[in-house]
């Protein structure tokens, strides 16, 4: 699937609401989005090797790094986003594989720690 085909889909599933619109006029520096947003998944990745529990205080620092990160980069994350966010990071695969590239279970991770949030 080509960025245009996941810039189509995303147009299709989202466009009319605020979020998407906010998000198109914040993103302006893509890459650099991208990066915060891998390195708050990275951190994820740590807490899930070192075993801390999804309900863990460090653990729920970590949701909020995402949730900020979110709303910095992209759109104003809300209860209900970040909670839609935390399912689909396991229910679509190209996410989770992606996620998972910090490390294997990664996804699952960070969806029961939202879940815990």
């Amino acid at each position: 699937m080509s960025t245009d085909k996941y810039t189509n889909e995303v147009r299709q599933r989202w466009g009319n609401t605020e979020a998407y619109k906010e998000s198109r006029q914040r993103n302006a520096d893509t890459d650099k989005a991208v990066k915060a947003l891998d390195a708050v998944l990275g951190g994820f990745a740590g807490l899930h090797r070192n075993g801390t529990a999804p309900d863990d205080e460090p653990a729920k620092i970590q949701v909020e790094k995402l949730r900020q990160c979110i709303t910095d980069n992209f759109y104003t994350c809300t209860d209900e986003i970040l909670a839609g966010l935390g399912e689909m990071y396991t229910a679509d695969e190209r996410f989770k594989n992606n996620i998972d590239k910090h490390g294997e279970g990664t996804a699952e991770y960070i969806s029961a720690c939202i879940r815990s949030y």
